[in-house]
């Protein structure tokens, strides 16, 4: 019998496991993961950037983590020799109607206890030179990582740390009995004291698995990136954002330099038909139908109804999308971008159509379930590794076998 068994070998499950055998160096440790290598969803999908935390509403557990785990995730980068840049990014207003809502996410900058500066357009250009706009917001502590090597490392000590880290190995149920948790996966049962549930875009059938019953369904939205051909990389120095639309639970069109030197534009969000629905025309029946049914989703289109279009149409109109990143830098034309690797965010609903806009854990008996982990997961991985790791030891106190 294990002591503690991770579902889900993504950046968050991963740290969570880093924790666990830094706590418990004595404990049987196990993570299980569906696929045939570590970090192959949202993990490997993102766009890299190491988030200040300035959008997150104060006093939320995102901002805390998102402000601790920044300085975490540079000081493991630094102490690993993973390659990262703290380019900083601009948040950039392009028209006056823009201004009043640049002012508010300064105002909630500082209160995060960011170090932000608001700068005039003359001083965008010096930062960005070919960037449209009458007013900005400089972000310093922002930056680009590469958080699939980030992963690896965090899979790397576990192993030498002696966890175990099974892969191809799918949960299809799960039965918490008298002595533990029974995990049924296609390569057997495997039984546990503690459970941690960081399934991502499975998270809610896993603690449905479990259980667990909650007023919340993950809907899949996926977020398609163009690439800017090599000749206009110029055209963007470093990381450059929209002024959030407050009416919209989306951010909007971005541009994003890698840390392999492609500039990321995107992404947009659209509902994909699948869970792990990376293109436009994959489809699975099940995951469909429980979208589709949601009353919260159907909630949330009808009061998204226009925004969401306008995503629809970005999606599949290439001057539609080319229009919108015209906004912000004129020089870029249809010739100059080409498609780019989609991702799909795991993101939980509830059924009044509420995007739950917060980290969601969910503690049981002999488990804890992690329901809703966007962004900035990535980034605060390190701190939500730790925060989950306490929970556990608050709950699990005096009953482990080391």
């Amino acid at each position: 019998m294990y002591d503690y068994t991770i579902i889900g070998a993504g950046i968050v499950g991963l740290s969570v496991g880093v924790e666990l055998t830094k706590r418990y160096p004595n404990a049987r440790i196990l993570i299980v993961e569906k696929e045939a290598a570590i970090s192959v969803h949202q993990t490997g999908r993102n766009s890299g950037v190491i988030h200040s935390g300035i959008y997150y509403k104060p006093g939320s557990l995102k901002a805390k983590l998102a402000r601790t785990g920044n300085r975490q995730m540079v000081g493991f980068c630094k102490q690993h020799g993973i390659e990262h840049d703290m380019c900083g990014k601009v948040i950039v207003a392009t028209n006056q109607d823009e201004l009043p809502l640049l002012d508010n996410l300064y105002a909630r900058g500082l209160v995060n206890q960011l170090d932000v500066e608001k700068i005039s357009a003359d001083e965008l250009r010096e930062i960005e030179p070919y960037v449209n706009g009458i007013a900005a917001i400089r972000v310093p502590s922002t930056g680009i990582v590469n958080y699939q090597q980030v992963a690896q490392v965090f899979a790397e000590q576990i192993q030498q740390n002696g966890g175990e880290i099974m892969l191809n190995t799918e949960v299809q149920d799960i039965t918490d009995g008298a002595d533990g948790v029974e995990l049924h996966t296609n390569r057997g049962i495997y039984q546990t004291k503690f459970l941690v549930n960081c399934g991502g875009l499975f998270s809610d059938r896993i603690a449905q698995m479990a259980g667990i019953k909650t007023d919340m369904r993950i809907i899949p939205f996926r977020g398609e990136y163009f690439e800017l051909n090599p000749e206009k990389r110029h055209l963007v120095q470093n990381l450059v954002y929209p002024v959030p639309n407050p009416d919209f639970p989306f951010l909007g069109v971005h541009f994003t330099r890698m840390m392999d030197g492609r500039v990321l534009i995107g992404p947009n969000a659209v509902l994909s038909f699948k869970r792990e629905g990376y293109s436009k025309t994959d489809f699975e029946v099940k995951d469909f139908i429980e979208s589709a049914t949601y009353p919260g989703l159907l909630k949330l289109a009808s009061k998204n109804a226009a925004e969401g279009l306008k995503e629809i149409y970005r999606s599949y109109s290439k001057k539609a999308l080319v229009k919108e990143i015209q906004r912000f830098i004129p020089e870029i034309d249809e010739e100059d971008i080409v498609p780019g690797k989609a991702g799909v965010r795991a993101q939980a609903l509830d059924s009044d159509g509420h995007l739950i806009d917060d980290f969601m854990m969910i503690q049981d008996r002999r488990m804890v379930h992690v329901c809703n982990a966007p962004s900035p997961a990535a980034t605060a991985s390190i701190e939500i590794g730790r925060e989950i790791v306490s929970r556990v030891a608050k709950k699990y106190q005096g009953t482990a076998s080391y």
